[in-house]
């Protein structure tokens, strides 16, 4: 084989690997654009909100099985290390911070959502 063989082969090879990572964008652009649609559909106020909540869950789960499945499951600990929560992976870390406060009677620990502050005792 010559050097220039080598060379055409070698272009050859790096115009396939991206025509190859070219055609996933466009199929992952696609996925995510029926899923908004199918969400529009769910939104567009012609259903109860039952049936809308079935219909938006039923978008996310034909998303996820395009893509291969739900995004994996990981056990995160928060910060204070007394509670360990199950999220998707990428998803924020639990929160321990001053937005979670104590119940009165002590049994329960309130998360307060963001736009609220814990009130004063």
């Amino acid at each position: 084989m010559t050097p220039f063989d080598l060379t055409r082969s070698l272009l050859f090879c790096a115009g396939l690997a991206a025509a190859a990572g070219g055609l996933a964008q466009p199929a992952a652009d696609a996925l995510q654009q029926r899923y908004e649609r199918e969400i529009a559909a769910c939104n567009s106020g012609n259903l109860a909100a039952p049936a809308r909540e079935a219909c938006i869950r039923a978008a996310g789960n034909a998303l996820d099985r395009a893509r291969g499945g739900p995004p994996t499951a990981v056990p995160q600990p928060t910060a204070d290390g007394r509670a360990t929560i199950v999220a998707p992976t990428g998803a924020t870390p639990p929160s321990s911070g001053s937005d979670a406060i104590t119940s009165g009677d002590g049994r329960a620990t309130i998360v307060l959502p963001a736009d609220r502050a814990a009130p004063q005792r």
